[in-house]
């Protein structure tokens, strides 16, 4: 999978990029990265890419000329793949918008700076926009490799454990249960004895019960939307009864 991201702060990208999944997912050839500054397409002596609103008011605005000769000098005029800004203002970036990006071959990811980008660059250029969450940020950079990572992890080889991702929290609508390891005794604290019991299907079932346990007490919202057997129903419903139950 490629990915193209186009930024005023180029820099920020190498370190996280050239660490841990990610560097291995390129290494591997699994996914490419290339980070483009736009200032190399300002056209004045001193690479402006930014001015003050019309109509007044604080802040910068970032130009539309730089952004639009970046991306089609890149892609083409017409981009044949997603052209992302990341903006406060976009659609909420969940696992399932995750895996939705992770269907396309190639990326292109808009980074705003100061106050935002010039409007027409939001009507005319980008196909999407998407938000990392309800805050602003100084810049998309960050929000750019939220996204990178996220995607690059739902990618075929990228994990160790092919159904590693598929245990992620959210992954399944539902928060992760619990891990643990070596020792099974710390401090007095014990392994739970299902997890040493060699018994999978036992193992399979603590893990969902403890999900289940886990989504209800932190982000019941999510069980909503998430895919729920009976047998999910049932044990919810014995822990609602059992947090009504009164201590005697």
């Amino acid at each position: 999978m490629e990915f193209d991201v186009f930024t005023l702060l180029p820099e920020v990208f190498s370190p996280y990029l050239e660490s841990s999944i990610l560097q291995r997912a390129r290494q591997r050839g699994l996914i490419q990265v290339r980070v483009h500054n736009i200032r190399d397409w300002a056209t004045d002596k001193h690479h402006v890419t930014d001015d003050e609103p019309y109509g007044g008011g604080g802040g910068m605005v970032m130009k539309v000329e730089p952004v639009f000769a970046a991306v089609e000098s890149v892609l083409g005029p017409a981009p044949a793949c997603p052209v992302i800004l990341l903006t406060p203002q976009g659609r909420l970036f969940t696992q399932k918008v995750a895996a939705e990006l992770a269907t396309h071959p190639r990326l292109a990811l808009l980074c705003g700076r100061y106050e935002g980008v010039d409007e027409r660059i939001r009507e005319h250029l980008a196909t999407d926009e998407i938000s990392i969450g309800d805050y602003v940020l100084t810049g998309g950079e960050l929000p750019a490799l939220v996204l990178i990572d996220a995607v690059t992890r739902l990618l075929p080889g990228v994990l160790g454990d092919p159904d590693g991702a598929a245990d992620d929290s959210h992954a399944s609508g539902l928060l992760e249960y619990p891990h643990y390891t070596r020792p099974p005794e710390f401090r007095g604290w014990t392994v739970p004895e299902v997890l040493l019991s060699g018994d999978h299907a036992r193992i399979a079932r603590w893990r969902r019960e403890q999900s289940l346990r886990r989504t209800l007490a932190r982000r019941p919202d999510l069980l909503q939307t998430a895919d729920l057997s009976e047998a999910d129903r049932q044990f919810l419903e014995r822990l609602r009864r059992e947090d009504e139950t009164p201590n005697s």
